[in-house]
């Protein structure tokens, strides 16, 4: 109600307080903020008192961004979460709130290819060193840490296109003696199939963009902790880089959340089914580690829960002009990045120039298939029709 010290400008601004009481919903309210108000003077001049968990301002998080946070953490049995614009601003934020000049770092060459980038180019600019290793071989991570320098070690398991899965439990024993922090990108995997941390990994990184998303219409990665120390270094970091996350996309996650575990199920099935009458019945050469023929399979049988669904097809010595005809030839596959979507999407990759250690020929083309909601019937007919074009094109070694 008015009261007379009230103007009608006043009222255009300053709403009244809605009752709460009554009202209860399943969904988490958005709550978009910059400022953030302070009952008294004094708790505005203590508000750095709040950090790391507190709300301060609206850049370091709201009630909407911390419920996303609190559930990825609690899925991954982790300390605590911060969520960040995107997968790769995950490692990168990672990374940079524990390395300084003269260290030295450890990646699997199977890594996400701008992953190599930024070490290649950030980290060797800011004089910190990067190394990279056979994810397929204990014994190379081994001989290359450096006890004393090497700060931090990274894998990604599977790997980014090749899938090859890395002994996680032995890779951390050996990290914990050479006093190293252990990183993982998690994205193909999530928590549902994996928990790195409970693995010996130190900090997990996912791009939410992916399986937690899962609409292909969001952009945000996750940092994920099992130390609070780590956790208030990177915080702080953030605050200072001024990076924070949309609470609107925030929204988007939560509820793309509510639905993972059932689409995971769906495309773990498909696309294991499809691994397996890929190399059957069309005779490729397919990488998953469902498959017993892929590196890590036991691995993966001893380390995760189950599959995601992303898969790839190694192609030898295939012309690209054959291959780019026979996907242009596809009805439901979509041709793009990313995946983890509705919609089944496919691309061809060629990592020869991104390879340090592991061997990939420069003819070689793998092609990466990332299965959908769609008819598995629907799916299984274009990849039928991707081969018969590509047969017709050219003898398949």
């Amino acid at each position: 109600m008015k009261t007379a010290s009230q103007a009608d400008a006043t009222l255009c601004v300053i709403p009244p307080d809605a009752p709460l009481e009554g009202f209860a919903s399943l969904s988490i309210p958005v709550y978009r903020a910059s400022t953030i108000v302070f009952p008294t003077a004094a708790a505005y001049r203590k508000r750095h008192e709040r950090a790391p968990d507190g709300y301060t301002y609206g850049l370091a998080g709201t009630p909407t961004t911390r419920t996303l946070e609190a559930q990825i953490a609690a899925l991954h049995m982790a300390e605590r979460t911060i969520v960040v614009p995107s997968g790769q601003a995950a490692i990168s934020t990672a990374w940079l709130s524990v390395l300084k000049t003269g260290d030295h770092v450890l990646l699997a060459d199977n890594v996400y290819p701008p992953v190599k980038q930024m070490a290649t180019s950030v980290l060797n600019g800011l004089g910190i060193q990067t190394e990279f290793f056979d994810p397929t071989l204990l014994d190379d991570v081994r001989q290359r840490l450096r006890p004393g320098q090497t700060t931090l070690v990274w894998v990604e398991s599977p790997g980014s296109t090749s899938m090859e899965v890395c002994d996680v439990p032995s890779i951390a024993q050996l990290c914990k003696k050479a006093g190293a922090l252990l990183g993982c990108d998690n994205t193909w995997a999530t928590g549902l199939l994996c928990k790195p941390l409970t693995l010996g990994v130190d900090i997990v990184a996912e791009a939410l963009t992916k399986y937690v998303g899962g609409h292909s219409d969001l952009l945000m990665g996750a940092i994920v902790f099992r130390d609070l120390n780590l956790y208030r270094r990177t915080r702080a970091l953030l605050t200072t880089l001024g990076i924070g996350v949309s609470p609107d996309d925030a929204s988007l996650a939560l509820r793309g959340m509510q639905t993972m575990s059932v689409r995971l199920q769906h495309v773990s099935r498909v696309a294991e089914d499809f691994a397996k009458r890929l190399a059957s019945e069309l005779n490729y050469v397919v990488l998953h580690p469902c498959l017993p023929h892929c590196s890590g399979h036991s691995l993966w049988c001893r380390d995760f829960k189950g599959s995601a669904g992303v898969l790839s097809l190694r192609l030898d010595d295939v012309p690209e002009g054959a291959i780019d005809r026979a996907l242009d030839g596809l009805k439901t596959f979509a041709i793009g990045a990313s995946w983890g979507g509705t919609r089944s999407v496919i691309a061809p990759i060629v990592l020869s120039s991104d390879r340090h250690v592991v061997h990939s020929k420069e003819t070689t083309t793998y092609i990466r298939i990332s299965i959908g909601l769609e008819d598995p019937s629907d799916l299984w007919a274009d990849l039928v029709r991707f081969s018969t074009i590509l047969d017709k094109e050219v003898k398949r070694p």
